[in-house]
């Protein structure tokens, strides 16, 4: 049995495989197209390729222009990942992106996942979840009735503000067998306990370096005191965590959606990326933009333990 370590190699991104050191400034936890599962079918919703192509290209080329290299969209499968489109996008503009497998928490996930498979009723077991997501790096994404296209980058999945469900700690775990199996790294969005969360991912043979952790609040140093990357959306906190020690645990992102679809004011922010390459001190921001997302995005290797 071996182990899975992270080196400089390559990250899957929606056009093949890229060296990691290639990525160059990269926003690490982003939304391109943010849709509300099923707001794509209201009548009061017109999702116009073209002019959804055109807004994301914008900003993509703002961010290009500034510095930028990559965005990663860590939306997950099923709320506006678009695979063709995100081809186009980084064609189209010269930016890597990098997709992610894997669903948000509980609440968001649709009626087929919170069907009961057991008699009992359980939740849907980790052991799914890890096939599902698994595949979708080893096989490549799922374009809907079409075809396979691609290795997500990533898994990315969220625990219920609240608190974990049973529900939200079956994908989890699942999300961080899939993620050891295959060598993409696992992000979360945490909920009431980011540490104890954190200890689910781990439980299941993740490595902590190979986990990024949003929403950590005020349990930011004791995320990355475990080894594990804290996504952070305000500057002044990535400084403030880079002083205690955790420079290279940290990374900065905006944290909204490039366009988002179905959702009430003040849900999701529409954001641009441009900003990021000047947010942090020189001396901060190739750690923090550069270093740690290739570190942690870098498909990790087998070797004998």
């Amino acid at each position: 049995m071996g182990v899975r370590t992270a080196g400089s190699g390559t990250v899957n991104t929606v056009l093949g495989p890229v060296p990691a050191e290639h990525l160059g400034v990269v926003a690490a936890h982003e939304t391109l197209l943010s849709v509300l599962p099923g707001a794509q079918y209201a009548f009061d919703i017109a999702l116009e390729r073209s002019a959804v192509f055109s807004a994301i290209a914008a900003k993509l080329h703002a961010f290009k222009a500034a510095g930028g290299g990559t965005v990663v969209d860590a939306g997950g499968m099923f709320a506006g990942r678009d695979v063709p489109l995100l081809e186009a996008l980084s064609r189209a503009t010269g930016v890597h992106i990098v997709a992610s497998a894997g669903q948000m928490e509980e609440g968001m996930l649709g009626g087929y996942f919170l069907t009961p498979q057991t008699n009992p009723p359980t939740p849907w077991p980790a052991e799914k979840f890890a096939e599902l997501y698994g595949n979708e790096v080893a096989l490549g994404m799922v374009v809907p009735r079409v075809e396979r296209r691609r290795s997500a980058g990533l898994i990315a999945t969220a625990v219920t503000a609240s608190g974990a469900t049973p529900t939200d700690e079956s994908q989890l775990r699942g999300s961080a067998r899939a993620a050891a199996a295959t060598g993409v790294p696992l992000t979360f969005r945490a909920g009431s306990d980011p540490v104890a969360e954190l200890g689910i991912a781990l439980d299941d043979g993740l490595a902590a370096d190979r986990i990024a952790v949003s929403n950590a609040g005020a349990e930011a140093k004791a995320v990355a005191d475990q080894g594990a990357f804290v996504v952070m959306t305000d500057a002044a906190d990535v400084v403030t965590l880079a002083e205690s020690g955790h420079a290279d645990r940290v990374l900065l992102t905006t944290g909204g959606a490039a366009l988002a679809f179905g959702y009430d004011e003040g849900e999701v922010t529409e954001t641009s990326y441009a900003a990021l390459t000047d947010a942090l001190p020189a001396d901060l921001a190739e750690q923090v933009l550069v270093k740690n997302p290739a570190a942690l995005l870098a498909v990790a290797t087998r070797k004998d333990a």
